[in-house]
C-alpha cells in the first residue's frame, strides 16, 4: 500500500509507542517521515529500521516545548526532503500521578509546555510550513481520552489534553479553506511506555480496573493508534476536519 507515496511527514514523539508505530507504518505506506523526539539514539535508531525495511526517514533530535528546536524540524523537513505534507504531533508527558492539592506548580507548567504549548508551536511553524508550499497538507495531533474525561490525580495531564480540543478545532477552521486539514486522536489506554509508568505510579489493581470499563476488555495497541492517524492523514478523510476521533475501545461510554 502506497497511499503517502511522494509525501513528507514529521511524527514528534517518534522515539516509541503510537509516535513509533506511526512513523513505521507511514512509512510502510509510502511517505518520507522525519523521525522527532528527544531522545536522538532512539530515533536515529528507527531512521535506520526504516531505511533497512525499504522505506525513507530522516531524524532530528526535538524537544516541542523548545520554540528553535520545533522551527528546526520543520526546516529540516523543507531542505532535506524538500516539501512537508503531513505532520502527527504526538509528542507528549504526564505519568506522574498529584491529587490537585498536592500538584508541583513546575509540574504543572512543565506539562503544558510540552503538551499544550509544544502542540501549538508545532502547528504554528507545520502550517508556516504548508501555506508557502500552497500543497494543502493535513495535521493530527495526538490528545487522549482525558480531552474530554477529567482523571483524579492528573488534573495536569487532563487540561493539557482538553485544551488540544479548542487549539485542534480552531486551527481547522483557519486553515481548512486553504487545503489543510486539522484533526485530534484521542487513545484511550494503550500499550505504550508512557501507561506503563503511569500503571506504576498509579497502582496494578487501579490501572487494570480501567480494562473492565472498557467494552472490548482491553487496551490498546500503538498500531491500532497509528492506524487512526494514517486514515485522518490520507485522502480517505478528504471532507474531515476539526474533528476529534477517539480510539479507546468505547472506554469514554462507560464513565
Amino acid at each position: 500500500m502506497t497511499v503517502f507515496e511522494g509525501k513528507v511527514a514529521i511524527v514528534t514523539g517518534a522515539s516509541s509507542g503510537i509516535g513509533r508505530a506511526t512513523a513505521e507504518l507511514l512509512a510502510e505506506r509510502g511517505a518520507t517521515v522525519v523521525c522527532a523526539a528527544r531522545r536522538e539514539g532512539e530515533i536515529a535508531a528507527l531512521a535506520e529500521e526504516i531505511a533497512s525495511a525499504g522505506g525513507n526517514a530522516s531524524f532530528i533530535r526535538t524537544d516541542v516545548a523548545d520554540a528553535g528546536d520545533v522551527e528546526a524540524m520543520v526546516a529540516h523537513a523543507v531542505q532535506t526532503h524538500g516539501r512537508l505534507d503531513i505532520a502527527v504531533n504526538n509528542a507528549g508527558i504526564g505519568a506522574e500521578v498529584y491529587q490537585i492539592i498536592d500538584t508541583p506548580d513546575d509540574w504543572w507548567d512543565r506539562v503544558q509546555n510540552v503538551n499544550l504549548r509544544g502542540n501549538f508551536l508545532c502547528l504554528k511553524h507545520q502550517a508556516r510550513a504548508m501555506l508557502a508550499a500552497g500543497n494543502g497538507g493535513a495535521i493530527v495531533n495526538v490528545g487522549s481520552v482525558n480531552s474530554f474525561l477529567g482523571c483524579p490525580g492528573a488534573a495536569a495531564y487532563c487540561v493539557s489534553k482538553a485544551g488540544q480540543i479548542a487549539l485542534t478545532s480552531s486551527a481547522s477552521a483557519e486553515l481548512a479553506s486553504q487545503g489543510i486539514r486539522v484533526n485530534l486522536v484521542c487513545p484511550g489506554v494503550t500499550d505504550t511506555p508512557l501507561h506503563h509508568e503511569i500503571k506504576s505510579n498509579l497502582g496494578t489493581e487501579a490501572f487494570e480496573g480501567m480494562k473492565a470499563q472498557t467494552h472490548q476488555r482491553r487496551f490498546g495497541d500503538p498500531l491500532e493508534i497509528a492506524r487512526a492517524i494514517a486514515f485522518l492523514c490520507s485522502d480517505e478523510a478528504s471532507f474531515v476536519t476539526g474533528t476529534s476521533l477517539t480510539a479507546d475501545g468505547g472506554f469514554h461510554l462507560t464513565l
